[in-house]
């Protein structure tokens, strides 16, 4: 192989499908692959994972296996059955910095107990535009301050459990009213959590699919303006920059998967994420092509020398988790959450308005809302919650003695939802409501208002709490 094939193979981070390592994945990483992306579909049960994990750092143990594992509505360890910690908006509702590091560190003692080196998180969006489809409760609030002091206890805590940290998404996401998974939003940059992020030693940066008039017309991930001009030298950023997935539509929607590569490699970026969709051999020998062609062998290096440093960094770590090194994957379970620290933080997160007790038998009316792309299938709401805590759970509305309890996520962004609450409140002024997205929308006639600030199972666990004492 040649230098430029194998310092260009390390800039790709391709996803995959299944629980075990396809061959093409094992070829790739004895080719010299930088990395490669888990998601939820590649978690089975702890035996699995921490077996996957191993067969890929054997194939090369310089690969960094990475995963975003954001605790609250995004979690990838735990999408079967909702995070055992709460997200970053309950977080900064919860207000203390102490707290968040606490929860961050356990969250990164559970990846370092399966052999995961990256984790790209924490989002260090400002969520200033509600109407944000794509950050919402992944920020921790919308004062730039909290945000940045909270970001930066969140990348103490993961790195000081041995795995790397990435801020995302540069250089800001939260002012914008459109998901770049879909489209290109064009957005307001705030650097300041970033700053916190880079003070803290955060080991890698992700980039954003969006335009920041003033700065370049191209989307971040591909300005030099923004990812080498700002990032590198403006806040003296020497980490790994780290692209956000290349098969969003927002980057490679007009100009495809390779050409985005070659541009945001130019631009600065040293790893390419792409495969939130399905991957193969083909797109990651087309992304290597386009590289050795497009891009000099003297930024390759460069970029190739990021990835190899994080690898260095990450294995001289050595991780407080009970469960590493060298326990078997059958000792270890998904989602321990060290010291209940979980559920500590979702009940100071919780706010509680009115009286919220429900009765012995409850109807439980869940509100649809569709999940973001990023989030994607995670079960939530508060019927099992209630039903561990003794509630007999039924579906009638008009039931006869039941507690009606209304659950919804991010009421403020569906009409129709508000209108159907409206006029069961009109009927049953006793209704409970619990707001599990952001709480931008209080119903007029919802004398019981639960927020959870998040959908994680364990912030639903704390209202269940609360109401059934």
């Amino acid at each position: 192989m040649s230098s430029a094939d194998d310092i260009a193979m390390r800039c790709v981070f391709p996803g995959f499908e299944g629980t075990a390592a396809p061959d093409w994945v094992l070829r790739a990483a004895e080719r010299g692959l930088g990395g490669v992306v888990l998601f939820a579909r590649n978690v089975g049960d702890g035996e699995r994972l921490r077996s996957l994990v191993g067969r890929l750092h054997e194939a090369r143990p310089g690969l960094l296996v990475a995963i975003d594992e954001e605790g609250g509505d995004v979690t990838r360890l735990e999408s079967r059955t909702g995070s055992s910690y709460p997200g970053n908006l309950a977080l900064g509702a919860a207000g203390d910095p102490a707290l968040t590091e606490g929860v961050a560190r356990a969250i990164g003692r559970d990846l370092a107990a399966y052999g995961i080196d990256l984790d790209l998180a924490p989002v260090a969006d400002v969520n200033t535009d509600p109407r944000n489809p794509v950050i919402g409760v992944r920020s921790f609030g919308s004062n730039p301050d909290e945000v940045a002091t909270h970001t930066a206890a969140w990348v103490r805590g993961l790195q000081g459990a041995g795995v790397a940290a990435c801020a995302k998404h540069f250089p800001g996401h939260g002012a914008t009213s459109a998901d770049s998974h879909l489209e290109l939003p064009v957005g307001e940059s705030e650097l300041r959590p970033f700053e916190a992020a880079i003070a803290q030693g955060v080991r890698a940066v992700m980039s954003a699919h969006i335009v920041v008039p003033g700065i370049d017309d191209a989307p971040a991930t591909i300005s030099p303006g923004v990812m080498t001009g700002l990032l590198r030298g403006e806040l003296g950023f020497d980490g790994l920059a780290i692209s956000d997935g290349l098969d969003m539509r927002g980057i490679s929607g007009e100009r495809g998967i390779a050409s985005a590569a070659v541009l945001a490699v130019r631009a600065g970026c040293d790893a390419l994420c792409v495969g939130g969709g399905p991957t193969g051999p083909e797109i990651v020998a087309e992304i290597v092509d386009a590289l050795k062609a497009g891009v000099g062998v003297r930024r390759l290096a460069e970029a190739a020398g990021r990835v190899d440093a994080l690898a260095a960094w990450r294995a001289a770590q050595t991780s407080d988790s009970p469960d590493h090194p060298g326990k078997s994957g059958a000792e270890m379970s998904v989602g321990r959450d060290y010291q209940g620290i979980g559920l500590v933080a979702a009940r100071r997160a919780l706010r509680v308005f009115g009286d919220v007790r429900v009765r012995d038998r409850a109807v439980v009316m869940r509100f649809a809302s569709p999940p973001s792309i990023a989030a994607g299938e995670v079960p939530w709401g508060m019927a099992a919650s209630l039903f561990r805590r003794g509630v007999e759970v039924g579906k009638d509305a008009e039931q006869p003695g039941a507690s009606l309890v209304l659950v919804v996520r991010d009421l403020h962004r569906h009409a129709d939802q508000r209108n159907a609450v409206d006029a069961l409140l009109a009927r049953r002024p006793d209704a409970i409501v619990v707001e599990m997205g952001v709480p931008s929308c209080r119903p007029r006639g919802a004398k019981s208002y639960v927020v959870t600030h998040g959908a994680a199972r364990v912030c639903a666990d704390a209202a269940a709490e609360a109401m059934r004492p």
